[in-house]
């Protein structure tokens, strides 16, 4: 079969188109012919090994290969079809459309992919395309967890900062779903898209620090590394809640201050990725609710230019692989 491997850690140039051997599924697994694959940032990252978070280095490179990638294949988030399944396996059968997620096993940018039957997969919603499939767990489920955790009320005011990446764009959403008067922060050139998302207000950051605009919000979801999180903290209304999707040690040790010596609540925990919540998004999506943003489709031997679509931050929307037809 073919799949895009990465053999050591370096620019998109490490990336190759190669004939690898198909996986065979063991008793308790399913085999899935993958027809797309979300190209995520965090993709980008283990490809580099490069993070805005530097706790995050020693812990993933024990994990993922001290001098060269232990599993070869990236892409965590993908839909395909269930091809065969292994003996002991009920939850699944030959046919299904399904869309979900593989953890840190990855494997998803491969025509083919085993994983087991217990992990977080659901049949696909019934009016999205493939790729439009894989464009939902990353983002959706982020988001879902981060915006439940909040636990927005009908006309809050919340802000989604970093609002045009693939947590983002199902944020503005969701937030809106639960009655929310939301405030969009990203660069300018995605004004339009997140508007149409539903924001009611947007900030460029190039241009205006949303916390310094005497404006005071009663949730802050913040997937900015760099932000300050002082800056945030005092933007919040009295009972206010931060989140952080992507927490340093310095803000997760202010966030336990913040939440034990004041009014307002600091949350970093991270989103884990659960079939129920999953299903949540496909009953959302298929009721029209909420909807994938897609920015641009590539095609496998495009992965270059896909990853650098991706790093350079002007995505309108989430960046899909399309594997095969």
């Amino acid at each position: 079969m073919k799949a895009i491997v990465y053999r050591q850690y370096g620019s998109v140039d490490v990336l190759k188109l190669e004939d690898v051997a198909k996986p065979i599924p063991k008793s308790d697994e399913i085999l899935i012919r993958i027809h797309a694959a979300e190209a995520t940032k965090s993709d980008c990252e283990l490809r580099s090994f490069r993070f805005p978070v530097a706790w995050f280095w020693l812990p993933l490179r024990l994990a993922m290969g001290i001098r060269k990638p232990r599993r070869p294949i990236l892409g965590s988030y993908f839909a395909g079809e269930v091809v065969a399944v292994g003996k002991d396996v009920s939850r699944f059968t030959v046919g299904d459309a399904i869309f979900g997620c593989t953890g840190l096993s990855m494997g998803a940018y491969g025509e083919y992919l085993c994983v087991s039957a217990t992990a977080t997969l659901v049949k696909k919603p019934n009016n999205l395309t493939y790729e439009e499939a894989a464009a939902v767990p990353l983002g959706g489920l982020n988001a879902l967890h981060f915006m439940r955790r909040a636990n927005i009320q009908k006309g809050e005011t919340v802000v989604i900062n970093g609002a045009g990446g693939s947590i983002g764009t199902f944020a503005v959403q969701l937030a809106k779903q639960m009655g929310a008067i939301v405030t969009a922060v990203d660069s300018g050139i995605k004004e339009d898209m997140l508007r149409q998302q539903g924001a009611d207000h947007f900030v460029d950051y190039q241009k205006q620090d949303f916390a310094e605009n005497d404006q005071a919000y009663d949730v802050i979801f913040d997937m900015v590394a760099a932000s300050s999180y002082t800056k945030c903290i005092k933007s919040l209304k009295p009972k206010g809640r931060y989140l952080t999707a992507n927490p340093t040690v310095y803000k997760m040790l202010r966030s336990l201050w913040t939440s034990k010596l004041s009014d307002k609540t600091a949350i970093f925990a991270l989103a884990a990725e659960r079939e129920d919540e999953l299903m949540d998004l496909k009953k959302m999506i298929e009721a029209g609710e909420i909807r994938p943003v897609i920015g641009r489709v590539f095609e496998m031997q495009q992965v270059r230019e896909a990853h650098v679509h991706v790093e350079t931050e002007q995505r309108l929307g989430t960046v899909v692989l399309r594997i095969t037809q």
